[in-house]
């Protein structure tokens, strides 16, 4: 018997927005959404899907009363398909991103960043192809 990773849930103060960011970010769809939340996502999830393989999981945005207050336990890792990375931090920042220090230190081959909320994510090497 077995679980599959369905869903990664972000608390929140503005669900709209940060699932906004993070559709343009991934190339996600918004695939549900209530006045309280909202669900994004690269696949429309079907019981069926998931109970025959591991895909990958939704991100659903949920509406909180209280803001974030310490670096996160957990975070998203995201490496460019098509550009360097150094333009997808650029790229990022457009869309809202910030860069941020979590004590990472000088000498690292990926930038820490944070989304509109504050949330911390790691662009990483990218996976373009090499000219």
């Amino acid at each position: 018997m077995t679980s599959r990773f369905t869903e990664l849930n972000v608390d929140c103060h503005d669900p709209e927005r940060l699932a906004a960011f993070w559709c343009e970010v991934l190339g996600f769809t918004v695939l549900d959404r209530n006045e309280r939340m909202v669900e994004i996502g690269s696949w429309e999830p079907t019981i069926e899907d998931i109970r025959a393989r591991q895909m990958p999981p939704t991100m659903v945005f949920t509406r909180v009363p209280e803001d974030k207050s310490v670096k996160n336990r957990l975070h998203l890792d995201v490496s460019p398909i098509d550009a360097s990375t150094d333009s997808e931090v650029t790229r990022l920042l457009a869309l809202g991103a910030a860069t941020t220090d979590v004590g990472q230190g000088p000498d690292r081959n990926w930038v820490v960043m944070a989304d509109p909320e504050g949330n911390e994510f790691c662009v990483v090497r990218t996976l373009a192809p090499s000219d």
